[in-house]
C-alpha cells in the first residue's frame, strides 16, 4: 500500500494539497529529524520560513519504547493518562523522565538552530509538519508548545496518519490535514517506498536551503 516514493515526494504532494486549500502560513515547523525533507517543499510552496519544533517521547518504566507521553523543548508536556493509569506510573517517575527528555529536546533544538532561539510565534500562522503520525505523542507536545507561544493559528500537516491519532490531534490544533488516514495503518514506514533514517546533518541541511 505504498503511497509515497520517499519523504521529498510526500512533501511535494502535501505542499500541492495545502496550496489547493489556500492555506496560508508565516512559518512552517518540522519535527526533527524525519519531517525536514517533508517540511522543506511545504515551506517553499507556502512562501514561509522553515524552522523546527522539537519534542521527545517519554518512555514507560522498563519499556522505553512505549510512549506514556512526550515533552517539547520548552517543557510543554502531553501525558497518555489512560496508559499511565493502567501501568501505575508514579508522579516521581513522570517528573524525572519529563525533566530528562525536556533537556534532551532543548539540546537538540539548540543544535538545529546553531544556538539561536525559536523565532517569536506570537500572532503568527504556524503549520507543524511531520512525516507521519503513529501514536501522535510527539506531535501533541509540539502543538502544545506552539499554542503556548501564542500563535494565532496552529495547523498540523502530515502525509499519512493513524485515523485514531489524527482524531485525537484535532483537539490540539485549529486544523489537522492528513493526505491519507488508512484503516490498515500499522506504521508510518509502510506507506513509503523509501523510508530510511534521516541524520541530524541531513535534516539541518534542509533548514539551510533557501527557497
Amino acid at each position: 500500500m505504498t503511497m509515497f516514493d520517499d519523504r521529498t515526494d510526500a512533501g511535494e504532494q502535501l505542499a500541492a494539497h495545502l496550496e489547493r486549500r489556500g492555506l496560508e502560513a508565516d512559518i512552517v515547523l518540522g519535527i526533527p529529524r524525519g519531517a525536514l525533507p517533508v517540511a522543506r517543499p511545504v515551506a517553499d510552496a507556502l512562501d514561509a520560513d522553515l524552522d523546527v519544533v522539537v519534542a521527545r517521547k517519554m518512555g514507560a518504566p522498563r519499556n522505553p519504547e512505549l510512549a506514556i507521553g512526550a515533552v517539547a523543548s520548552d517543557g510543554s508536556v502531553w501525558h497518555n493518562d489512560a496508559l499511565i493509569d493502567r501501568l501505575g506510573v508514579s508522579e516521581d517517575y513522570l517528573e524525572e523522565v519529563r525533566t530528562k527528555e525536556a533537556e534532551n529536546a532543548r539540546e537538540k533544538a539548540t543544535r538545529y538552530r546553531d544556538g539561536a532561539e525559536l523565532p517569536s510565534l506570537e500572532g503568527k500562522r504556524v503549520v507543524v509538519v511531520d512525516d507521519g503520525v503513529a501514536t501522535g505523542a510527539t506531535a501533541m507536545a509540539c502543538l502544545r508548545q506552539v499554542r503556548d507561544a501564542d500563535a494565532a493559528f496552529v495547523a498540523l500537516a502530515v502525509p499519512v496518519g493513524s485515523p485514531r491519532s489524527i482524531d485525537d490531534l484535532e483537539a490540539e490544533a485549529d486544523e489537522v490535514i492528513a493526505l491519507e488516514t488508512p484503516p490498515s495503518f500499522r506504521a508510518v514506514g509502510q506507506f513509503y517506498q523509501t523510508f530510511g533514517q534521516v541524520s541530524d546533518e541531513e535534516a539541518i541541511d534542509y533548514l539551510q536551503t533557501e527557497p
